[in-house]
């Protein structure tokens, strides 16, 4: 037998082992999904159930999750009173007086915003002056020209127009008299706002590099957010973002492992409470549900 015969026979035998090994590779990433989904389908009907059983105390845990940050940082305004003072004074050279009104108006507005939240007295009043104190705090401490902030910040925005939602009455079409394809309400609309801020959140925890564990964080995450964006099993996919940053922001932004007098402290510990915020959104949107503007309840016309 010659040398070509050989080295033909041994290209054969290469050919027939890489078919054998592809197909056995195929047939073993089809078990798995095979195996995944069933675990899927047993979870579900599990999450459904406590979704039930804990239907009427979502919502309270859900909005003091959402105002934990303005009450964290009310707080904080108290106890570093004088180097806020200092702080705003110094970098926009305002004065005295103008400083000290900064943080008085910050104290005195998140702390009030939170007592009429959880006291469910003038919500809405609460909720536009919260939206008032994160733009400012976006302004004063240049969180505008910081992207990661920035997005953080408005799906805190998002939270809050969720529950700007939950106070307010279905009330009217948005457009009286106008015919349309179905009710309109100004409330579904703040429901698809609320919803797609919060999303920002999940973008700012993407990371772009090659290890196997990022790129299915990456690709997990990005499924869910969608799938909370556009409305579709929104109840299933915001527990499960819940979850997911849950354990994230406890791994993450361990502030209590840090000492007090450390700058990291400070640092994680708004990082914490912030996005414990973002939680508190999407349990609202657990226990609410996504509104009208979604397809889940498209699905319900069909």
């Amino acid at each position: 037998m010659g040398q070509e015969e050989l080295m033909s026979q041994a290209e054969d035998v290469a050919d027939q082992a890489g078919s054998l090994w592809s197909a056995t590779r195929e047939r073993q990433v089809v078990i798995a999904l095979n195996k995944l989904t069933v675990r899927l389908q047993d979870w579900i009907p599990r999450a459904d159930k406590f979704l039930r059983v804990t239907k009427q105390y979502l919502p309270h845990l859900a909005r003091l999750c959402l105002i934990s940050t303005f009450l964290e940082d009310g707080i904080r305004m108290w106890f570093q009173w004088n180097e806020q003072k200092d702080y705003i004074e110094a970098t926009w050279g305002c004065g005295y007086f103008l400083a000290t009104c900064f943080v008085l108006l910050n104290l005195t507005g998140q702390l009030g915003g939170c007592v009429l939240i959880l006291s469910r007295h003038f919500v809405q009043y609460a909720c536009f002056g919260l939206f008032g104190i994160i733009a400012l705090q976006t302004v004063a401490y240049s969180i505008l020209w910081d992207i990661k902030f920035l997005m953080r910040n408005l799906a805190l925005g998002g939270g809050l127009l969720l529950l700007l939602a939950e106070s307010r009455s279905e009330g009217k079409s948005m457009f009286a008299g106008v015919p349309s394809m179905g009710e309109s309400s100004p409330k579904q609309y703040m429901q698809l706002g609320g919803r797609v801020l919060l999303v920002l959140m999940f973008m700012t925890l993407l990371h772009f590099d090659p290890s196997f564990f990022s790129i299915l964080q990456n690709m997990v995450g990005t499924a869910l957010i969608i799938l909370v964006a556009i409305g579709f099993k929104t109840k299933l996919a915001a527990l499960t973002l819940v979850i997911w940053l849950l354990a994230i922001n406890i791994y993450f932004n361990a502030f209590w492992a840090v000492p007090a007098y450390k700058p990291m402290h400070d640092f994680l510990k708004y990082d914490f409470f912030q996005t414990t915020s973002v939680i508190g959104g999407l349990l609202l949107v657990v226990a609410l549900g996504p509104g009208g503007v979604s397809m889940d309840e498209k699905k319900k016309e069909w």
